[in-house]
């Protein structure tokens, strides 16, 4: 016992400390991947964009 609590109970302050910075880690990590696939797509749509103005140029021109 330290100051009157068991040991035990600094374990689960502990362990709930630990669960909370995981918790950061993971919803972090999981913002980083959203952006990067929400990046990926808005390059994909660019380019389609960008196609469909280069084929209508082609037949504006033909």
């Amino acid at each position: 016992m330290i100051a009157g609590v068991p040991w035990w109970v600094f374990m689960i302050i502990l362990f709930i400390f630990l669960s909370g910075y995981m918790a950061f880690r993971a919803i972090r990590a999981e913002k980083k991947l959203e952006h990067q696939f929400i990046e990926r797509e808005g390059n994909v749509y660019i380019e389609r964009m960008e196609a469909e103005r280069r084929n209508k140029q082609q037949r504006n021109m033909s």
